[in-house]
This record gives C-alpha cells, structure tokens and sequence, in this order.
C-alpha cells in the first residue's frame, strides 16, 4: 500500500506543535512578547542576526564592527532572564528538527551512503 508523504508530513507537524519542546518555546516566546523592553531586545538582535546571515549567504564579508556588534548583543540579551529562556527553549527545538532531519534524510543515506 503506498504511503502518502505529505500526510505523514502533516501528521510530523502535529506531533511537533504537541510537543513539550515546542510548548515551551512558545510559552518564552509569548513571554518576552509580553515585556516591551525583552521584546524591543530581542527584535533588535534578531534584526543583527538576520542580517549578518543574509551577508553570509550573499558571500558578502562581514565586519569586525559588525561581529563586535552582535556579540556585544548577545551579551545585553542573554542578560534579560526571559530571552535568555526563550535563547534555550530555541536552541531545545533546533536539536529536535536537526534529529527529525537525520530521521528524514537516513533512506537517501542509505541508498548513496554517507558524504
């Protein structure tokens, strides 16, 4: 009986939206969203953070003052305790998808073999 991916796919999401890893990312979320100034700080070093990886991906050079600058607010936003959490609950997440990635991608593995 063949299987049709994309239901699989939808079914993935579900469990992912049930999940106790994206709960809590959504609950930090809602919280800084919550607080003005954790919001205005994280939207900042977000703004930082997207643009450096749009550099990044145009093969563009990033600066030093530009690396100085990101790293100067990470340092101010790992300070406020509720993005600090949402920073782990992200990072919690992010491990979780790149280890469904592995799961996705181990048949076109096995057929090719590992790179």
């Amino acid at each position: 009986m063949p299987v049709n991916l994309y239901d699989s796919a939808y079914a993935l999401e579900t469990a992912i939206r049930q999940s106790d890893e994206y709960r809590l990312l959504q609950q930090a979320y809602q919280e800084v969203n919550a607080d003005p100034a954790a919001k205005q700080m994280f939207d900042k070093f977000r703004k930082i953070q997207m643009d450096l990886q749009q550099k990044q991906m145009m093969g563009q050079d990033i600066s030093e003052q530009e690396i100085q600058q990101a790293q100067s607010t990470v340092g101010v936003v790992q300070q406020n305790e509720k993005i600090s959490r949402l920073m782990q609950a992200e990072q919690r997440m992010s491990m979780v998808i790149g280890e469904l990635n592995k799961v996705i991608m181990k048949p076109l593995e096995d057929l090719y073999g590992k790179l």
